[in-house]
């Protein structure tokens, strides 16, 4: 008895020791298939914060091109656009709901997925844009002759004081429909024709707009510039896009100098702020709007 004891004594301890490192070597020291493992999920990681920011960048993108892409569309053309969002709605439903209940090693391939139908969108989106232009030329169209600048030097959009909507007329102290835009600029400011045309019509003396001008571009588009100083075109004279056709004023039935601006199509005055869109970026076409929307007097 007294032999055994001191034997299991150092069987036990040895026992132990051997559990010890067992234990220490396993959580120390990845095995060969768990370092393999590990490096792939850390490549897959990698990976899909790749894809990630890939796919955020491409929505934002989309996003901007879609916004211009309406308005170019549904203001100036009276035609819809490709709706992005109405034919995948349930499409990204499901996938989010599919996203809810995945795993995270199947998150990349998802993703993987996300990124190549927004490829797809955008794709599908500029083929919108060419049977656009299929159209534009079977219905003899040109961009040219479209009012799709600002009338004045505007680039930091600071000078739109006025939109159109009904606004505080400024002599009469109440609410009036404002069938236009105002620019708030000194005397003397080069007003620019806002697309190619024609003048079809010039007013030195009349007493609510003073001296304007009325430029008739085709396809149903006009442009009126009014409360001018100085004009510098004859009536049936041919203009293009950005000649300077006069110098604005405080003609007429004017509260402050500044330029009245307005755009029809077919006879029905329209709001000139959606026809800017050659040259603001979506981004600067929302802001001109929170601008003009925001105005509460006018200055005529």
């Amino acid at each position: 008895m007294r032999r055994i004891m001191p034997n299991l004594y150092r069987g036990l301890v040895w026992a132990a020791m051997i559990i010890g490192w067992y234990v220490v070597f396993t959580l120390a020291i990845d095995m060969p298939a768990e370092y393999k493992l590990r490096h792939s999920v850390d490549d897959m990681r990698t990976e899909y914060e790749k894809l990630e920011k890939r796919y955020k960048n491409l929505s934002l993108v989309l996003d901007n091109v879609e916004e211009r892409d309406k308005n170019v569309f549904r203001k100036l053309f009276q035609s819809d656009p490709y709706d992005l969002n109405a034919k995948d709605e349930n499409t990204r439903s499901e996938l989010n709901a599919q996203l809810m209940e995945m795993s995270n090693a199947n998150l990349q391939d998802i993703l993987t997925s996300r990124v190549r139908s927004v490829n797809q969108q955008v794709e599908r989106l500029m083929n919108s844009y060419e049977e656009f232009g299929d159209a534009v030329v079977h219905d003899h169209m040109t961009i040219s002759c479209i009012p799709s600048i600002q009338p004045v030097n505007n680039s930091r959009l600071t000078l739109l004081a006025s939109g159109k909507k009904p606004l505080i007329n400024p002599f009469h102290r109440s609410m009036t429909e404002h069938h236009g835009v105002d620019y708030l600029v000194p005397e003397g400011t080069a007003v620019f024709a806002t697309a190619d045309g024609r003048i079809e019509n010039l007013s030195e003396k009349n007493s609510t707009n003073g001296k304007s001008i009325t430029i008739d571009h085709g396809n149903g588009y006009k442009t009126t510039y009014s409360h001018l100083l100085d004009i510098r075109v004859s009536e049936g004279e041919r203009v293009k896009r950005g000649d300077i056709i006069a110098l604005s004023g405080n003609s007429g039935l004017s509260f402050a100098p500044h330029l009245h601006y307005e755009v029809s199509l077919y006879g029905t005055r329209v709001d000139p702020v959606h026809y800017f869109f050659m040259e603001l970026s979506a981004e600067d076409y929302q802001r001109i709007i929170r601008i003009a929307l925001s105005s509460m007097q006018s200055f005529d």
